[in-house]
């Protein structure tokens, strides 16, 4: 089969999880199928990135966007009606790009995902088409609402109905949909959305497995340090956690490792000599290997957080929000530790550093879990029958 997968991002390096979705679901097609990579980017791309996918896939076209396209596209954004996140991808010369390789590729079937690129293909209906939704970028938005500063609320309440209302269009234009989780195809407000087919993220249980390793800190945060839900995220863990521990362990420290930290984040770490920002690294097993737990306490977002699969498969033990568990599905008090407040989250990370012999029951339950329920060959294999169904499936 001859497939086009259209992305909003360059899926290498693997520091994002649509990048790290989309990398393992492509690069397990590609065994099988000739895939075009049609990527999009609103920043420079290091040659050896490109030629890593290269390696992968039988054609990849970059398409850069200059920031000046992307603020002039953002002005325009109101007249046309289209959600900002769908308008910031959206642009004349790409479109031009696409329409270029529809022709000479000419595809059995587009693979599009998030929303923001489906505008590339929205007129194609002569092609079978399918949309991988990943989360609900609308409810996503609806929940930054309700903590964005006042002046921003009445702009995201516009994009979160924006996004309503062209998440139902897309959904009913493209042949198949598919979401990462039960939990976020519930979130969609389409009436048809029991449809959806529910394909969860893996993880690489190869390259993220248990590393003996000095403890050099006790609790760990991971992830893209500049997106919303992880900034609310540790910022929750800093200061509405962190203080409660250190009352009994005053020493109790903090890594928050992860790319392009925000300078609200950073200011975490200026402000206590206690709490590491690392930024970027070039393996981030080494710091799941020095942390003693880890601690997610997410309270908005959508989506499978790929970071408590790597927690999980790398045996440290993972304390988080119900919020983030729901789409996991990890066994609470079993494989998982789940906190509703402050008070919840101070306690189980004090209970667990306190015994070791819980913290190794935690993270035997988890690993086990993990290496059970999440494969992307698995996860792949659910795309490619969808794909193969084409339009009648």
């Amino acid at each position: 089969m001859k497939l086009l997968v259209v992305l909003s991002r360059v899926p290498y390096p693997l520091e994002k999880g649509d990048k790290l979705r989309a990398y393992h679901l492509v690069s397990r097609l590609a065994r099988r199928h000739e895939i075009y990579l049609f990527c999009l980017s609103d920043q420079p791309v290091a040659a050896e990135h490109v030629e890593h996918l290269k390696g992968i896939c039988h054609h990849i076209e970059v398409v850069r966007i200059p920031r000046w396209r992307l603020l002039l596209r953002l002005l325009t954004a109101p007249f046309v009606r289209l959600p900002y996140q769908v308008a910031y991808f959206h642009h004349r010369h790409a479109q031009r790009r696409m329409d270029s390789v529809l022709a000479t590729f000419r595809p059995d079937h587009v693979l599009c995902q998030l929303v923001r690129t489906t505008e590339y293909v929205r007129h194609r209906h002569d092609l079978p088409r399918t949309l991988d939704f990943m989360d609900t970028l609308s409810k996503g938005m609806e929940r930054r609402t309700e903590t964005a500063p006042f002046h921003l609320r009445p702009i995201f309440r516009a994009e979160t109905r924006r996004l309503i209302a062209y998440e139902n269009l897309m959904f009913d234009l493209f042949d198949h949909n598919i979401i990462i989780s039960a939990q976020d195809r519930e979130y969609l407000y389409h009436p048809e959305r029991g449809s959806v087919a529910v394909i969860p993220n893996g993880v690489d249980l190869e390259h993220f497995s248990p590393r003996e390793a000095p403890k050099t800190h006790d609790l760990l945060f991971t992830g893209n340090m500049n997106y919303p839900p992880n900034i609310d995220s540790v910022v929750y863990l800093a200061r509405r956690v962190l203080p409660l521990v250190r009352r009994k362990r005053p020493g109790t420290t903090l890594l928050i490792s992860g790319v392009d930290p925000s300078p609200q984040v950073r200011e975490l770490a200026r402000r206590d000599p206690l709490i590491t920002v690392s930024g970027w690294v070039k393996d981030i097993r080494d710091s799941y290997a020095s942390a003693r737990l880890f601690c997610a306490p997410m309270q908005i977002g959508t989506g499978l957080q790929n970071k408590l699969l790597e927690a999980l498969a790398m045996g440290v033990p993972c304390i988080t929000s119900a919020l983030a568990n729901n789409a996991v599905g990890a066994p609470p008090g079993e494989a998982i530790l789940i906190g509703e407040n402050p008070e919840d989250y101070a306690a189980h990370i004090l209970r667990l550093l306190e015994h070791e012999d819980e913290r190794a029951r935690l993270a035997e339950s988890g690993l086990r879990f993990v290496r059970d329920r999440f494969d992307w060959d698995r996860s792949a294999g659910m795309v490619e029958e969808l794909l193969r169904a084409g339009r009648n499936g």
